[in-house]
């Protein structure tokens, strides 16, 4: 049996739980996510707590076993903290700017570039405007988002120059030698 598919997830404060048939739906004053269980993954509620199970034994059931409680966990600590992603902007005269929901970015190309952020996805722009905080309640909408911004000028790998998570470390190339 699946480790991780046999731990319950708690349903926090605040968060409820609806289930419809193969459909799970998590409510909380934040917002609303569901997940349409794939064939052969059971759920119920029991004291406050999601429990998943499989139907049989087979090759599929065990793949999604683990994947489908993970999802579920995911929603319940989207709807009750929130994630968040924040990516950083290295180069001399690249910086961004937040208006609403939509991100325009000055990248070194010759226009500025505009991002649309999705419903349910906040950005916040620090002063220096060189670090992007991205929130949102839904993890993996969240980390598509945050590719896609990190796709617009992906880091340089000779001068490290573009926008990279924060934290990430990139190993630099030496670059030609000049002639002696």
């Amino acid at each position: 049996m699946s480790r991780i598919g046999k731990q319950p997830v708690e349903i926090p404060q605040g968060v409820k739980a609806e289930i419809n048939g193969n459909l799970i739906m998590l409510k909380s004053p934040k917002g609303e996510l569901s997940y349409q269980l794939p064939s052969g993954i059971e759920i119920k509620i029991d004291n406050n707590k999601i429990l998943v199970s499989r139907t049989g034994d087979g090759k599929n059931e065990r793949a999604l076993h683990g994947l489908a409680r993970t999802l579920i966990a995911n929603m319940a600590i989207g709807l009750s903290q929130g994630y968040q992603r924040v990516l950083e902007i290295t180069g001399v005269g690249y910086r961004a700017q937040s208006k609403g929901n939509k991100l325009t970015f000055s990248l070194g190309y010759s226009h500025p570039v505009e991002f649309d952020l999705p419903e349910g996805i906040t950005a916040s722009v620090d002063e220096k405007q060189t670090t992007i905080t991205l929130k949102g309640i839904d993890k993996q909408v969240l980390g598509q988002i945050a590719a896609d911004i990190k796709k617009l000028r992906p880091p340089d790998a000779y001068k490290g120059k573009g926008i990279r998570y924060a934290g990430q470390r990139l190993k630099l190339k030496a670059g030609k030698t000049g002639k002696k």
